[in-house]
């Protein structure tokens, strides 16, 4: 492995998600992964605060930003990543498995014409895709299971896995979006596995119960011996039928419609209509019964 590099996690109590800024210590040098935006669906009103932030302490730091990095296509939240491009001018990069996902959710959605488009990012990487940061050597492996696009990001003995795994006591990633398999996820989970016990491991997600701090980083070891749905003698059959039974169960997450139809773009807003305005569809099931 490469030389470790810094991270610093901030976290977004809104969407439970986790931001983080790595950075190469010797040229200060640095890549932001899965970055946010506030939005109130009430309103329709999308905020730049956290992104604000953020770009603030990029600043205070003097850091240069090489890559603005997503893990995946979120549904749960907006991406900053577009909003940090215009900015910062670094590229924006996503797993090749985006095509997949816009095919997935394209007839969901009506909007097949743009089906095929990689939409809004620099760059589309593909499993074992190297990159750097600085000094550093970042290797991308794909993770889909979760969702097709889903990558992890290693460098230096830095994991950042995105929804793939949470916390030890939270499991991993739900499957049942479009594309999703949990049969994959247990083998994309298998992959990092193998990786070093002492691997740090950057989670994307916690929700802290009431009083308690919100968990940003775990082990590959920690994630073998205790994660609540696959630990490293756990069979594949045994996970599949897990995770697919507490997938019929789980709600569909409260922003999806939004955030998928923001984020397959990068992070942008669809064009204005000649009125100036901007929308996001929402599919509607009426169930009379």
């Amino acid at each position: 492995m490469s030389a470790a590099p810094l991270v610093d996690s901030i976290h977004h109590a809104a969407s439970g998600t986790w931001t983080h800024l790595v950075v190469d210590p010797e040229s200060a040098r640095a890549a932001i992964i899965d970055a946010v935006l506030d939005f109130d669906p009430a309103s329709g009103r999308v905020d730049a605060a956290p992104a604000h932030a953020l770009l603030e302490q990029v600043r205070e730091r003097a850091l240069g930003v090489d890559w603005i990095l997503e893990t995946h296509a979120h549904a749960d939240h907006f991406s900053a990543g577009a909003w940090l491009h215009d900015r910062l001018g670094a590229p924006l990069a996503i797993g090749t498995g985006i095509a997949e996902v816009r095919r997935g959710f394209a007839h969901l959605l009506d909007a097949s014409g743009d089906a095929d488009a990689g939409g809004g990012f620099d760059r589309l990487f593909a499993d074992g895709d190297t990159f750097r940061i600085g000094g550093l050597e970042a290797r991308v492996i794909a993770t889909p299971g979760h969702t097709p696009d889903s990558v992890a990001y290693l460098v230096g003995d830095a994991l950042f896995v995105g929804d793939t795994l949470f916390a030890p006591d939270a499991g991993t990633a739900r499957c049942d979006f479009p594309g999703g398999s949990a049969a994959r996820l247990y083998d994309s989970i298998r992959r990092l596995y193998a990786l070093p016990d002492a691997t740090r491991v950057f989670l994307c997600h916690d929700y802290p119960a009431d009083g308690a701090a919100a968990t940003a980083q775990t082990t590959i070891g920690d994630e073998k011996r205790a994660n609540a749905h696959l630990r490293a003698d756990t069979p594949r059959d045994a996970y599949v039928e897990v995770r697919q039974r507490r997938d019929a169960s789980l709600p569909v997450p409260r922003l999806l419609w939004p955030a998928i139809q923001f984020n397959l773009r990068g992070g942008r807003l669809p064009p204005a209509d000649a009125s100036g305005h901007r929308w996001l569809k929402l599919p509607v099931r009426f169930d009379a019964g």
